[in-house]
């Protein structure tokens, strides 16, 4: 791989004061290992707390309203009438197996359309709510923000079902209400990624067999067609200035939202990082994606080089640029203790000079991230999963919870906490406990937490695919029961979860109390001599590289 020279560089574009969130990975049906689609989704915010939204399914008697919040303050932004029938959402996945995940690229200011009734939350909660695939999510998404305006800034969206993934980019139109977007399917056996920088550049345009419009909605469900877009999209563009050549050469992010060093650096690497590790031959974007050479942007998708694993899935969101160059656990960010992680702001200022801190896939501002899984081969019921975590993912613990059950366990449950009210049994304050632990330690504890980390979450994959046989036998005898029983599966799953994170939380204090380390046997258990007083605890002190920093700072003051 190509050297960069220095661990901290000199922002020489504007970046902007706006921090950069949330990291999508699609996986399709030829390119994991069971044959399952994948989405996966970090909602990175510092006031999203982690908690796994639940929506029954409903019949509605005609004149119902739905209220549309607005995702990001909570206020109303509008009202519109309800559908006779909506879905089931668990998380981010009804009952359909259709999930939806998001990233935000903003793009030109001056489109956002204040007077939206939809903003991109309610765009994905609608969607799921009366979506039986992910190409009916589409055209509803569609519709809705041409018939009630788009009421956010340039949105990407993870769209999958059972069979399909889909990729979506979407923009307002200012003072047009309505909004331009595309959407293109992802080949299968391929993967892709977004992180806030959008993504699509020049696409096929309509020729009424693989690519679409919205005038052509009648041929949405022909498998052939793989791209689908608004008729307008460039007519707009060459009307506001962004676009004058030819149709064939129209390229989306060019036009609204252009690269700079900050949707590459910033954004683009994280989806670099995953790319790297399943294709060969991504060192030819390290310049684009570096922030040296803008020209040569990352392709949409790639083929990988093996399948894909819901286990690689969940170790793509704890990337810190691991392998790397970049590795940000070997910078003097660290500290003496080694940590991936920094505390924001991004964006800091030196001497008049403007800096970043790399921005990872793993940060501290996780409020919770989602693997969906949608598997083909077993009925809804049981073949949606949403494998859900809260806090950062460096230390969350994937659960699986099957898109059909009746509830959520307390512990995950809207309502237990906020993220200004502490709960002691809420699964996000229990875990966020921890993680400000590991924060002080980390390379002291991070064995540990990984640990129970992987013991739970390989116990899950197993146990799940106990528990979909199990249904699968209920469900011939009764729908009823068989839900009951992914239902209790999935909360005895939560509560185990929590319990287990608190019990590390209090072996982690004791072990790592006042910044010695107990002795332990190979099982883990506390050391005590002949009487029963514990041995001698271990005091590993500082790394050399920070005895350095101290001497080359303090001189002789600290010499004997």
């Amino acid at each position: 791989m190509k050297k960069l020279a220095p661990i901290l560089f000199v922002v020489l574009v504007g970046l902007g004061l706006k921090s950069q969130a949330c990291t999508n990975f699609l996986i399709t049906k030829g390119a994991s290992v069971d044959g399952s689609t994948m989405i996966s989704y970090c909602a990175d915010s510092h006031i999203r707390y982690g908690e796994l939204y639940f929506t029954p399914a409903a019949d509605w008697p005609e004149g119902s309203m739905r209220v549309c919040y607005d995702r990001g303050t909570n206020a109303p932004r509008g009202s519109i009438p309800q559908p006779a029938h909506t879905y089931q959402v668990v998380g981010y996945i009804n009952e359909n197996q259709v999930a939806i995940g998001e990233t935000t690229f903003g793009g030109r200011e001056e489109l956002i359309d204040p007077n939206g009734i939809i903003d991109y939350g309610s765009l994905m909660f609608i969607a799921l709510e009366r979506s039986t695939s992910a190409r009916e999510a589409i055209k509803i998404m569609a519709d809705l923000v041409e018939e009630y305006g788009y009421g956010s800034d340039g949105e990407s969206f993870s769209i999958s079902d059972p069979n399909e993934v889909w990729y979506m980019e979407i923009m307002p139109k200012g003072e047009e209400k309505g909004a331009v977007w595309v959407a293109i399917r992802i080949p299968d056996g391929y993967v892709s990624g977004h992180a806030n920088a959008a993504r699509i550049t020049t696409f096929p345009l309509r020729n009424g067999k693989t690519s679409i419009t919205d005038k052509d909605w009648k041929k949405l469900y022909n498998p052939q067609v793989e791209v689908i877009y608004k008729h307008d999209i460039i007519d707009f563009a060459r009307r506001k200035g962004y676009f004058s050549g030819k149709d064939k050469d129209f390229d989306f992010s060019a036009a609204y939202a252009p690269v700079d060093f900050g949707a590459a650096r910033i954004c683009d690497l994280r989806v670099w990082t995953m790319f790297n590790k399943v294709c060969d031959g991504m060192d030819e974007y390290w310049d684009y994606v570096t922030g040296k050479d803008l020209t040569h942007r990352m392709p949409l998708y790639v083929k990988p080089n093996r399948k894909v694993s819901l286990s690689d899935m969940m170790s793509f969101q704890r990337d810190h640029f691991q392998g790397t160059e970049l590795d940000k656990t070997l910078d003097p960010g660290a500290g003496p203790f080694g940590s991936p992680f920094r505390f924001n702001p991004l964006y800091w200022e030196y001497d008049g000079k403007k800096y970043f801190n790399e921005r990872s896939i793993e940060v501290v501002q996780t409020g919770f991230s989602f693997i969906a899984q949608s598997r083909s081969w077993l009925p809804n019921a049981i073949g949606g999963i949403i494998w859900f975590g809260v806090d950062d993912t460096n230390s969350t613990v994937y659960t699986p919870f099957y898109c059909s059950i009746s509830e959520v366990p307390i512990e995950y449950r809207v309502g237990n906490g906020d993220i200004l009210t502490y709960s002691d049994n809420a699964a996000f304050w229990v875990f966020n406990r921890l993680a400000h632990f590991k924060y002080l330690y980390y390379n002291r504890v991070i064995d540990d937490i990984q640990s129970v980390q992987n013991e739970l979450e390989t116990v899950y994959q197993e146990q799940v695919n106990y528990a979909d046989n199990q249904a699968l036998n209920l469900l011939t005898e009764s729908p009823a029961k068989a839900i009951a029983y992914l239902t209790d599966f999935s909360n005895q799953a939560g509560h185990n979860t929590v319990a287990r994170w608190k019990e590390l939380s209090n072996y982690l204090l004791v072990k790592y109390l006042d910044s010695n380390v107990k002795q332990v046997d190979e099982n883990g258990q506390f050391l005590r001599n002949p009487y029963g007083y514990p041995l001698k605890p271990k005091q590993p002190g500082y790394p050399d590289s920070w005895k350095k920093a101290v001497i080359e700072g303090t001189g002789e003051r600290f010499e004997r």
